[in-house]
Formats: structure tokens, C-alpha cells, sequence
């Protein structure tokens, strides 16, 4: 009977051990850290994964790691997680793996056995084909644990290139990412980004200073706002930690688990013959007057509702997810609102980016065209808009998911092969009444064919608008094209929603294949 009681104390002493150990780990780097991290408008690692998780639905792996590090007193500090947590779970019910790595316990800092614990969630999900979304806050490698720190973040790379375009990779950056470590979330599909407590930067500010000798901030260098405006780093920014999170959230809402899998689809609550009769009139009589294009995907897509990735870099073009008759797309439009939507060097990259997401995971692509041409300029042409606006074109012609175009205004010059025109394996090709398809614009055209007509008028000016409104009758409208079976229909405005969706309808069962190869060699 004794022998029966002290077999039970033992046992419940194992629990205990077992209990007082995971409190431990809960606790990363203790109250007092925990207390600093929230004082800095910072979430703890284990309350972003509470949020960005369905509840309770979060299963930790690798609790209980900790470091094999002797060196530099190491041997005495031994926290359980070596500042990561790992595991899996569901968002919105669908299978994810997260690791969150935590500030709390050596700054974040990346050793041999936290980046084991990544490279095993990660392996994970590569394995059973779900996404992964890391949230990055962490001081960069463990200095002492030298070229051992260096190897992990390879690991990681490694993984996430072989990922990239098999599964979805999302990257929250909430907090300090430096050096090697933004090369991580460099890699993966989308990076959000805190405004004022995150930054992404592969040299900080001193040693920038020692080198250039530029005075700069951590956020001037590598904040929020400045990667979501110059560098395009940021796809989305938020302005704080459940912000960013719930976003997360949101995109995945959007996005198939894997490569093999079509995304999700919603009951539509939207009709989908729905007319908006503001479409009709939402493009200027004077083809020189900006609209705002996102006022037409608003009016076209279901509820009105757009997901926009990249709002603030290269705004002369969007791209976004949205849903037609419950199901996701993905949208590139051009902004006449913005430089005239013409093609830049960062608009080209931006809508190539977006589009070879889009055609890994299964994501049909509507392209809504109004451009006038590319940008010119020795800025551009010595930046290399001939090799970045080829990205744009390769990334188009490499699609083989369903791809409809309408043209609302303006088709000019090579813009309009690029765009994604019935030549470079457009499926449908729509036009408004309004568009435009030439080589140029009206007015260009008419001062080289008609140059010497013009020179020898008795009234010059007259004689070229003349001609300019000839042109426009009979070139800049898109029944030539029509003709030539380049167009493939030209409707009202209003109807935009109703033909859209009924030829996805018709699209949905698409099989295309590119030439077999290793892969293609785009114009990097």
C-alpha cells in the first residue's frame, strides 16, 4: 500500500516538472523582458501567434530545445525554446505552421538550435503542403556562436528557395531584422512590416556612417514606410502588431494551400450580373484627364472589397487579390491617376512580381489597361527600364493561368503587347468603348505622318488638331483591333463584372504548358 502511494507522489512529481518546465519556457526571457517588449508597443512572440491562430488551435514543437553553446558563459544561460516558438495550426480552420521568434530571450538572436527548430517547421510544411508564415523580431546571428549562426540562416534560405512557388511564404517583420536575416524574408512571397517598431536593413546605421559617412535613423534607413515607398521591399504595412496579423490573416484568406491546390472559394452574396451604371461615365471625354482606377475594381469585384499588396510603391500601377462570384484573383491595373499609369522600372517589377505569384498558385489574373507607353527619360534608360520592363512581358507570356484583359482607355506603343494582349497568350481580351489601341497617342502620330502637311499649312495648329481628331476616328478606338480578332469583345462599362465572371466561368478548366526545361532564364 505504501509502495502504491510513493509510485503515485512520483508520478505526480513528473507532472509537476513537467508543468513547472513549460511555464518556464512560456516565460522566454521573464516578466521583466516580457514587460519591456509590451512597454515598446510590441507583442510577446506566443501572444502574435494567439492572434494570428483560430483559437486554440496552436500545437507547440520544440518546447524544450535549448542551445549546446559552452562558450563565452553560455553554458550557464539555457532558456528552453532558444528564443523561437514553432508549431502549427489553423487560420480560418486550414492547416498553417508558424515560428515566432522571441526578442525576450537573447535579443532574437539566431543560433544552431533555433534555426534547427525553424528549418524543422519548415521542412514540415513543405512536406504536407500548407502554408508558413514567419514573424521575425530578432538582433540577427549569435555572435558566439559564430560561422554555426551563419550555416543556420543558409539552412533557412535554402528551404525557402526550394519552397518558393510550392507553398505561400509570409514574412512579418515585427521588430529588428539586420544583416543576413532580412535575406529570409527577401525571399518569401509577402513581407509585412510595423510602422515605428519594425526595420529591415542589411547594414545599420553606424556602420553606414563609417562607410558613406551618411547621418541616417533606423527608421530613415530601414522603417516601415521607407521600405513600403522606395525600396518595395514592404508589401504591406500596418500600424501595429494585430494589425499586421489580422492582415496576415486576411491575404491567406485569398490564397490556395500549395501549388496543386485551386484557392478557396466563398458563397457570392453578389449578383453576378450586377451593373454599376458610374462606370459608364468614370472615363474622361479628354483622354489627357486622369480617373482613379481602383473606383473601377471597387465597382467590379464582389462586395466591393480589395486586398491591395504594394498601395504605396509604384502606385502608377495596383495589384491586389479580390473575389469574382466568390472565387480569388488576382488584379494588376494600371492608374491613369498616377504619372498616367505609364510603365516604369518599379511598376514593371512590381506587376511581374505579383503576376508570378499569382501563376504559381493558381490564381487567375484580370488585367485592367489603361497605359500610355513606358516612361521615357535617361533616368529610366540608364536604370535599365528596357531589361526591368521585360520582366513585366516575360512574366505575361510565361502565365498559364486563366488571364482577361480590358482595356478601358489607352493601348498605346509596345505597353499594349505587354499588357497582356491576345499575342502573348491573352485568353480574353475585352475592350470599353473608350480605349484606344495604337502605336501612339493621336497627337504624336499626327506630328510624324503629317510633319511637312503641318509645316506648310497656312494655319498649323488648326490643320493638326484637325488631323488629330481624324486619327483618333479612325485608329485610337478598338474596333480595328476588334476586326483583326485582337479584341475579343467591346461592351459597356456597366457590364465589366458580368463578362469578367463568365469567362472565368468558362476559363476555369484551362490547361496550358510551357515548353519542358529546367526553368526559364527571366531578365533579372
Amino acid at each position: 500500500m505504501t509502495s502504491n502511494n510513493s509510485d503515485h507522489t512520483g508520478v505526480e512529481d513528473r507532472f509537476k516538472d513537467l508543468e513547472d518546465r513549460r511555464n518556464q519556457a512560456r516565460l522566454g526571457g521573464g516578466t521583466e523582458r516580457l514587460a519591456r517588449q509590451r512597454e515598446k508597443g510590441k507583442l510577446t512572440a506566443r501572444e502574435r501567434i494567439e492572434i494570428l491562430l483560430d483559437n486554440g488551435s496552436f500545437q507547440e514543437l520544440g518546447m524544450f530545445v535549448r542551445h549546446q553553446t559552452k562558450e563565452f558563459g553560455l553554458e550557464e544561460n539555457r532558456p528552453y525554446g532558444d528564443g523561437v516558438v514553432t508549431g502549427y495550426g489553423n487560420v480560418d480552420g486550414r492547416l498553417v505552421y508558424v515560428y515566432s521568434q522571441d526578442f525576450t530571450v537573447f535579443g532574437g538572436s539566431l543560433g544552431h538550435a533555433h534555426a534547427q527548430k525553424i528549418v524543422k517547421i519548415m521542412n514540415l510544411a513543405l512536406e504536407n503542403g500548407a502554408p508558413i508564415i514567419g514573424l521575425n523580431d530578432s538582433g540577427g546571428a549569435r555572435i558566439q556562436e559564430g560561422v554555426v549562426s551563419l550555416g543556420g540562416y543558409a539552412d533557412i534560405f535554402l528551404l525557402n528557395t526550394l519552397a518558393s512557388g510550392v507553398i505561400p511564404q509570409i514574412s512579418g517583420v515585427m521588430g529588428p531584422c539586420a544583416g543576413g536575416a532580412v535575406y529570409s524574408p527577401a525571399i518569401t512571397d509577402f513581407v509585412f512590416m510595423v510602422e515605428k517598431t519594425s526595420y529591415m536593413f542589411v547594414t545599420g546605421p553606424n556602420v553606414v556612417k563609417t562607410v558613406t559617412h551618411e547621418e541616417v535613423t533606423f527608421e530613415e534607413l530601414g522603417g516601415a514606410e521607407t521600405h513600403a515607398t522606395k525600396s518595395g521591399v514592404a508589401h504591406v504595412t500596418c500600424t501595429n502588431d494585430a494589425e499586421c496579423l489580422l492582415q496576415i490573416r486576411e491575404l491567406l484568406s485569398y490564397l490556395p494551400q500549395n501549388c496543386e491546390e485551386p484557392p478557396p472559394s466563398f458563397e457570392p452574396r453578389d449578383p453576378i450580373d450586377r451593373e454599376d451604371a458610374e462606370l459608364d461615365s468614370i472615363v474622361p471625354d479628354n483622354p489627357n484627364k486622369p480617373y482613379e482606377m481602383r473606383s473601377v475594381i471597387e465597382r467590379v469585384v464582389d462586395d466591393g472589397k480589395f486586398f491591395e499588396i504594394h498601395t504605396d510603391f509604384a502606385p502608377n500601377i495596383i495589384v491586389g487579390f479580390a473575389r469574382l462570384n466568390g472565387r480569388s484573383v488576382g488584379l494588376v491595373a494600371n492608374n491613369p491617376a498616377i504619372l498616367a499609369g505609364v510603365l516604369d522600372i518599379n511598376s514593371s517589377v512590381k506587376g511581374a512580381r505579383f503576376i508570378r505569384f499569382c501563376d504559381a498558385f493558381n490564381i487567375p489574373l484580370v488585367i485592367l489597361e489603361d497605359v500610355p507607353g513606358f516612361m521615357p527619360g535617361t533616368e529610366q534608360e540608364w536604370n535599365g527600364i528596357i531589361r526591368n520592363g521585360a520582366k513585366l512581358l516575360y512574366a505575361l507570356c510565361e502565365a498559364t493561368v486563366p488571364k482577361i484583359t480590358v482595356i478601358t482607355r489607352k493601348a498605346y506603343g509596345g505597353a499594349y503587347d505587354v499588357m497582356n494582349s491576345k499575342h502573348i497568350r491573352g485568353d480574353l481580351n475585352y475592350a470599353w468603348p473608350t480605349a484606344e489601341i495604337a502605336v501612339m497617342g493621336p497627337r504624336g502620330a499626327v506630328e510624324i505622318i503629317f510633319k511637312r502637311q503641318i509645316a506648310e499649312a497656312d494655319d498649323p495648329e488648326a490643320v493638326e488638331e484637325k488631323l488629330i481628331d481624324e486619327y483618333r476616328e479612325n485608329f485610337a478606338n478598338p474596333y480595328i483591333a476588334a476586326e483583326y480578332g485582337y479584341i475579343d469583345d467591346v461592351f459597356e462599362p456597366r457590364k465589366t463584372r458580368e463578362m469578367l465572371i463568365r469567362g472565368l466561368e468558362m476559363l476555369k478548366n484551362k490547361v496550358a504548358h510551357n515548353p519542358p526545361r529546367k526553368h526559364g532564364n527571366i531578365p533579372l
